[in-house]
């Protein structure tokens, strides 16, 4: 059979550009493919680099849905199924709301695929689709295989160099998916060989793991991290807030080549947190894990969310300043986002609070509930003054960047990406997105320096003159 994988086009929010939306490939896709059975021909089109093509005639049309995609997903869907094409929907939307994506599908998956897809496939071939595909429960993540990069047009993204170690997350916050009644998130680490082997797979010493959180198993990763050591890597990745606790493993990190970490510290409020069953998290202890990243020569990324029922209007600011005063290198924020089928979308359909069922609006740009202390309006115009106070040119400059070699990463992406994303995305259009990050990681993170005293001693001698003016 002529199998079709499709990533629908994702909705922009106000600050993005197409650095975001051609940031990194569809990796389930391409899962999806080492997954499917040699006899099949397989190609995989990702509407968010590519015109997508709706009049060529696949036998069946694999499309991957999450919510704010869901509109776009049943139109190319439609556009299929008129003209008999079979049409399978999956993805974390499609788990979270089987019944939904049923409206518009000939079959949908429903959890992970690694045991469904060649089963479906066998049923589609033999003409006996059944209407739902179910995975009650997580599957051994030692079958889960290599991504198949070769269905990528690599240089239509930024970065090509993305994998995940796990799968699954130790908490259960209310407004995450992993919140789901159709999610069993229990954490799995993939065994150090499949790791290492995957990492080999990509041709480049600089990764970025794209894990919901990366020390799921701590004991795991303080195993694994000797061996990114011995490979010489430069990478980047996403942690709980408790990472503050495992001093050893930050030393690992910073030891091993990591650069920077990205961290949901969600909010400053911690009735916020023990609200929405984000206990890991302590917000009198973030300062202290803060300064315990930048020691090691690490850069901090936070993400940040308002609209919590404990939020008013000064949550805005009090949230700019403290992210400033840390010298947070770069922040993510979002609106409380009630993705349907999490324990927070229950709640708050419940208590009658859901004012928008635009799913285009689900993208975390939008107030798509009414907050509790504050209009809609004062939440959507907050996290946008959020946004521009904290990439102002001040803002910029009173977060340099405490490890001086990070100076470099630091200004790349406050210049490059966000503060004039939208002009630098049209030149990596041009040249190639994927040449583009290559360069800018040859100049960020040479290949052929790594930290040392030594080298940070003369970073700290070249950048002086900017340290002392943002003090």
């Amino acid at each position: 059979m002529k199998i079709k994988l499709i990533s629908p086009r994702v909705t922009m929010r106000p600050m993005d550009s197409a650095w975001k939306t051609q940031m990194s490939p569809p990796l389930g896709l391409l899962v999806l493919g080492a997954l499917t059975p040699m006899r099949h021909q397989v190609t995989v089109q990702d509407e968010n680099v590519e015109k997508l093509r709706l009049d060529d005639n696949p036998d069946v049309v694999g499309i991957g849905v999450k919510v704010d995609t869901m509109k776009r997903a049943a139109e190319i869907a439609r556009q299929y199924r008129r003209r008999g094409i079979l049409v399978i929907m999956g993805g974390i939307h499609a788990t979270a709301c089987p019944e939904e994506c049923a409206k518009h599908a000939d079959s949908v998956v429903v959890g992970e695929a690694e045991e469904i897809w060649p089963e479906l496939l066998k049923d589609a071939e033999d003409g006996r689709l059944k209407k739902v595909y179910r995975n009650d429960g997580p599957v051994n993540i030692a079958k889960s295989p290599t991504p198949d990069w070769s269905l990528l047009k690599k240089k239509s993204y930024l970065f090509t160099n993305t994998l995940t170690i796990g799968r699954g997350c130790p908490w259960r916050c209310s407004f995450c998916y992993n919140s789901s009644d159709n999610i069993d998130a229990r954490y799995r680490m993939k065994p150090t060989s499949n790791i290492l082997a995957e990492i080999e797979s990509l041709g480049t010493k600089h990764v970025m793991f794209i894990d919901d959180n990366f020390i799921g198993n701590p004991k795991r990763v303080k195993q694994l991290l000797p061996e990114f050591k011995r490979m010489g890597l430069t990478w980047h990745t996403a942690v709980s807030a408790d990472i503050g606790r495992h001093e050893h493993i930050l030393d690992q990190m910073a030891e091993s080549g990591c650069k920077s970490l990205f961290i949901g510290f969600e909010t400053v409020n911690q009735k916020n947190l023990l609200h929405c069953h984000k206990t890991q998290n302590r917000i009198d202890g973030y300062d202290d894990i803060i300064s315990k990243i930048h020691e090691r020569g690490m850069m901090v990324n936070a993400s940040v969310v308002f609209g919590f029922d404990g939020d008013d209007p000064s949550v805005f600011a009090t949230t700019a300043e403290w992210l400033i005063s840390k010298r947070v290198a770069t922040m993510t924020a979002h609106i409380l986002t009630p993705y349907p089928g999490t324990r927070l979308y229950k709640r708050l359909e419940e208590e009658g609070r859901i004012i928008d069922r635009d799913l285009d609006h689900y993208n975390t740009a939008h107030a798509v509930f009414a907050p509790n202390g504050m209009s809609a309006e004062d939440l959507e115009r907050g996290y946008l003054w959020t946004y521009d106070k904290f990439y102002s040119w001040s803002g910029i400059l009173q977060r340099w960047p405490v490890a001086r070699g990070q100076a470099l990463a630091y200004l790349q992406f406050q210049l490059l990406y966000r503060k004039f994303g939208k002009q630098t995305a049209f030149l990596g259009r041009l040249l190639g997105m994927r040449n583009m990050a290559k360069l800018a990681k040859t100049v960020a993170y040479p290949p052929w320096r790594r930290h040392t005293p030594e080298t940070e001693a003369r970073d700290q001698a070249a950048w002086a003159p900017i340290y002392s003016t943002s003090k």
